[in-house]
């Protein structure tokens, strides 16, 4: 609780809510995908996260990008997922519903929406407020390798 003469207004500087209706298509955008801000310092006085949603329609790509010092976190919402990253973007894994998606600072990546006939819904988490997107004009290689992350703590089936 605050003991100073000038007490916090929760009301005003608390809680927000962003209805879906009101994501902000004004923000950093790569060729195949369409990202909406929810989470930021003008809709919600966010200082240190930026939160959105991404939509990749069904059968499409994005072009190569990364961004910057960012950390990124996807939670696959509907869809299926491939994602495929490297200097050639020569790695790839799938995820679907209820997945996460790791992206650490700096690493070249695209996403593929893995399904011919729905939309891949993700929402998307960053480290922090700057829309940072460098899109990548890099040569991918034809068959890239598929990498299935097993940590010792996690071990998961093949899926």
């Amino acid at each position: 609780m605050n003991q100073s003469t000038n007490p916090t207004d929760w009301r005003t500087n608390g809680i927000r809510v962003v209805r879906g209706d009101q994501l902000d298509t004004n923000t950093a955008q790569t060729p195949g995908m369409n990202r909406a801000a929810a989470i930021t310092q003008a809709t919600a006085g966010a200082q240190k996260l930026w939160a959105g949603t991404v939509v990749i329609h069904p059968n499409a790509k994005t072009g190569a990008h990364h961004h910057g010092s960012l950390e990124s976190v996807i939670y696959v919402v509907s869809g299926r997922a491939r994602m495929r990253w490297g200097e050639r973007l020569e790695f790839v894994a799938e995820a679907g519903p209820g997945d996460f998606i790791f992206v650490p600072p700096f690493v070249p990546h695209q996403e593929i929406n893995a399904l011919a006939g729905e939309s891949l819904s993700c929402v998307l988490v960053r480290s922090d407020q700057e829309p940072v997107v460098v899109n990548l004009d890099i040569p991918a290689v034809e068959e890239p390798e598929e990498v299935r992350w097993i940590d010792p703590i996690h071990p998961q089936p093949d899926r």
